[in-house]
C-alpha cells in the first residue's frame, strides 16, 4: 500500500460475524469461496486501493483458525477482537486507526468481491468534501412495501410502498470523514446493548449524530454472502472475474517492437562478393565485414534482438565467435529467429530499407524478401532508396541499413 500523506485512508474490516444464516459452523469471514476464505478475497483487493493506508480486521474474539488465515499478511493488517454487536466490533477497530487517518472505512469481509473500484469511488468522494459520510448502494428494482407489525393472528398488512426511485440497497464500503465517524459512535455510550445490535451499518450513526451522507453507486459484485445460496451465486462470480482476467491478458498481450542499423562499406578487394538482403550480386564488388557483409540481414537480426530484449549482433556474432566468421546473413538471421524464440517471443515481421548507390535492386525484391522469409519463419519486407549523391551512400563507399521488428510473448 502506498501512503498519501494528505489523504490517508484507514479501512475497519468487520469479520468477527459467526454467519448463523448461513449455517456453516465457523465464523462468516472464514467460510471458503473458490479455494480462499472471504477474509483473504476481501483483503486481496483492499490490498490494492494505493490510498488505503492501513487495515484494521476485527476478529472473533481469540479465535486460532482466523489468526492462522491472516498471518500471511504480516504487518499489512493489524486485529483487534470484535464484540457483542456490530457497532461494538467497529467501535473497537476504530480504537487501533492511527491518528492521522483523515478518511476511515468501514467495510464488511461478507462483501468479500467488492471491486478496488468501489473503494476509489467511495474514497474520491469523500476527498471531494461536499458530505462528511459517502455510501455505496444500488437502485432498487424490487417493488418493497412496509409492513405494518404482524397481529395476534399472525397476518401482515402493507403500510405504504414507497417510490422505487427513491430507495436504495445500501452497501459497504461505507466512508467518512474520521473525526466525523469517531463524534458519531462516541454518542453509542448510553445505548442500551438490544439498542446496538439493531444498528446495522455505520452510516445511519453518523446521520443521527447530524451529518449529511451521500450516495456514490455500488457495484453488483459487491453482494452480501448471508444464506448458503450465496457460496453458489460468489463461486460463479470469482469463476466469471478469473475468466475475464485470463481473457485480457491474452487480448493484452501487446508487440514489442525494435529496431536495428547496420553500415558495411564496400570493400578494397575488387573479388569480394557482394551479398545483400540474401542474395548475391555478382556484378558488384561486395561489403567488408567478419562475415559475408549482408547489411540488410544483419539490421534484421539488431532489430530482432533490440525487440526482443536480449541484446545486439555483436552480443552473439561478435568477432571473438570464430564460427561465424564468413556466415552468410541469411545463416545469421536464422539463428537470431531462434535465439528470439527460445527467449518466450514469437515473430510478427521484419521489414528493412537500405540506403546504397548499389547494388540495383528492384527487379530482384521479391525474391529477396522470399529468401529471408525463410530465413525466419514470419514476413520479411526489404526495399531499398539512394540518397541523392549525398553521403558516403551516394559516393558509393558503404550502405546503410535500417530495419524494425516485431515480436510477441508466446502463450503460456
Amino acid at each position: 500500500m502506498k501512503q498519501t500523506p494528505l489523504n490517508t485512508s484507514s479501512l475497519i474490516l468487520v469479520a468477527a460475524g459467526m454467519g448463523t444464516r448461513l449455517g456453516a459452523g465457523i465464523p462468516k469471514a472464514l467460510v471458503k469461496v473458490a479455494g480462499k476464505t472471504l477474509v483473504e478475497h476481501a483483503i486481496d483487493r483492499i490490498l490494492k486501493v494505493e490510498e488505503i493506508t492501513e487495515i484494521i480486521v476485527v476478529t472473533p474474539a481469540d479465535d486460532p483458525r482466523m489468526a492462522e488465515v491472516l498471518a500471511p499478511y504480516g504487518t499489512a493488517l493489524r486485529t483487534v477482537d470484535g464484540g457483542s454487536s456490530r457497532a461494538d466490533s467497529v467501535r473497537r477497530g476504530l480504537g487501533e486507526v492511527s491518528d492521522h487517518a483523515r478518511n476511515i472505512l468501514v467495510h464488511d469481509a461478507a462483501r468479500a468481491f467488492a471491486p478496488v473500484e468501489l473503494y476509489q469511488r467511495v474514497i474520491d468522494a469523500l476527498n471531494a468534501g461536499k458530505a462528511a459520510a459517502v455510501i455505496p448502494a444500488l437502485a432498487v428494482t424490487d417493488t418493497i412495501s412496509v409492513v405494518e407489525p404482524a397481529g395476534e393472528a399472525g397476518v401482515e398488512f402493507i403500510a405504504n410502498t414507497p417510490a422505487r426511485s427513491t430507495l436504495r440497497a445500501v452497501q459497504t464500503p461505507q466512508g467518512f470523514n474520521a473525526e466525523a465517524l469517531r463524534q458519531a459512535h462516541a454518542q453509542l455510550d448510553h445505548y442500551t446493548e438490544s439498542e446496538l445490535e439493531k444498528v446495522t451499518d455505520d452510516a445511519s450513526i453518523v446521520r443521527a449524530n447530524g451529518e449529511k451522507v451521500q450516495v456514490v453507486n455500488g457495484d453488483q459484485q459487491a453482494l452480501k454472502v448471508t444464506h448458503p445460496e450465496d457460496i453458489d451465486t460468489a463461486n460463479q462470480l470469482v469463476a466469471e472475474q478469473d475468466s475475464r482476467v485470463k481473457k485480457s491478458k491474452e487480448t493484452m498481450n501487446l508487440p514489442r517492437i525494435g529496431n536495428g542499423i547496420d553500415v558495411h562499406a564496400v570493400s578494397q578487394d575488387p573479388a569480394r562478393p557482394m551479398w545483400l538482403a540474401g542474395l548475391h550480386f555478382p556484378e558488384d564488388i561486395g561489403l567488408s565485414g567478419h562475415s559475408d557483409g549482408d547489411a540488410v540481414a544483419h539490421a534484421a537480426c539488431d532489430a530482432l534482438f533490440s525487440a526482443a530484449g536480449i541484446g545486439d549482433l555483436g552480443t552473439h556474432f561478435g568477432v571473438d565467435r570464430e564460427e561465424f566468421a564468413g556466415a552468410s546473413g541469411v545463416r545469421l538471421l536464422t539463428e537470431a529467429a531462434r535465439l528470439v524464440r527460445e527467449a518466450g517471443f514469437e515473430i510478427g515481421n521484419v521489414a528493412v530499407q537500405f540506403v546504397g548507390r548499389r547494388p540495383r535492386f528492384a527487379a530482384r525484391r521479391e525474391e529477396a524478401n522470399q529468401v529471408l522469409s525463410e530465413a525466419i519463419g514470419a514476413p520479411v519486407s526489404v526495399s531499398a532508396t539512394t540518397s541523392d549523391g549525398l553521403g558516403y551512400e551516394g559516393d558509393g563507399q558503404g550502405i546503410t541499413a535500417y530495419a524494425t521488428a516485431l515480436v510477441f510473448a508466446q502463450h503460456s
